[in-house]
């Protein structure tokens, strides 16, 4: 037992597994045979070494690997929040659990673990990935979503500070029913290799934010959106309403649409 009064000493830095490593560079060599990257916008040097939050924008399954491979970039070793149905798949789901990665059981009674095991990994000094919406945005225009708090949530309850992510051009290599159709739409990416950009953006502002306040997880969800829009929108500045390529296979769900484009925050942020 540990005596009252008596420091309790900080987790060791997390050290990417080689494996991970390994698998970063592999993700940059997949992205640049299937599609043109081009990643702008920086993080500070603090930032790249953690604790850090990156909130990036979910248009495509391919998302994920464009992320990591823009983080090998930018020299990032993040450890990526995924859904639990990635982490129950035999051969793949050990290599996630081998790399590091958290799972994110939605919808059901443990999907709260996953910010503990954030928050572990953030005090471990790790950066840390995730993806706001929740899921795949069904947004009709491609613009983000309305999200889920719990990003903000992990923001808030450690302080750590959230750098957006904006991403575009993926929907053109995998479509959203992937794995259906995955050869087909892989012989055309690296038949037409499309350029798929990749934006890291200011810090978000969310001073005076408390999650222990009703209503400020919102409010810092709804801050984090805006600056991913915002950081979105240099990327599709010819393509402001609705994208030029539109993948058949992907289902239109205005429901949780937030003016994408014409977004007074958004736009805002961006100015």
């Amino acid at each position: 037992m540990i005596p009252s009064g008596t420091p309790r000493a900080e987790p060791a830095p997390w050290r990417p597994p080689l494996l991970w490593r390994v698998l970063l560079v592999m993700a940059r060599w997949l992205v640049a045979v299937l599609s043109r990257l081009r990643v702008t916008g920086d993080v500070p040097d603090a930032l790249r070494r953690g604790p850090l939050i990156l909130a990036a924008n979910h248009i495509s399954p391919f998302d994920p690997i464009v992320l990591v491979a823009a983080c090998r970039v930018r020299r990032m070793t993040p450890r990526v929040m995924a859904t639990g149905g990635l982490f129950r798949t035999p051969l793949f789901g050990a290599v996630m659990r081998a790399c590091g990665h958290i799972r994110v059981d939605r919808r059901t009674a443990t999907v709260g673990q996953a910010l503990s095991t954030a928050a572990a990994a953030i005090a471990e000094r790790s950066v840390v990935a995730a993806y706001p919406e929740g899921r795949i945005g069904l947004d009709p225009g491609m613009w983000p979503e309305r999200g889920k708090t719990g990003v903000a949530r992990l923001a808030l309850g450690t302080g750590t500070t959230v750098v957006p992510v904006a991403i575009w051009g993926a929907h053109e290599v995998l479509p959203y029913a992937a794995p259906k159709g995955l050869v087909r739409a892989v012989l055309r990416a690296v038949r037409r290799r499309p350029v798929v950009a990749v934006h890291f953006g200011h810090p978000v502002k969310l001073d005076g934010l408390s999650p222990a306040r009703p209503g400020q997880a919102r409010r810092a969800t709804e801050a984090i959106l805006d600056a991913i829009t915002a950081a979105l929108r240099p990327l599709r500045a010819d393509e402001p309403d609705l994208p030029r390529y539109v993948d058949p296979t992907r289902p239109l769900d205005p429901s949780r649409s937030r003016g994408g484009a014409g977004s007074g925050a958004a736009a805002d942020t961006a100015g």
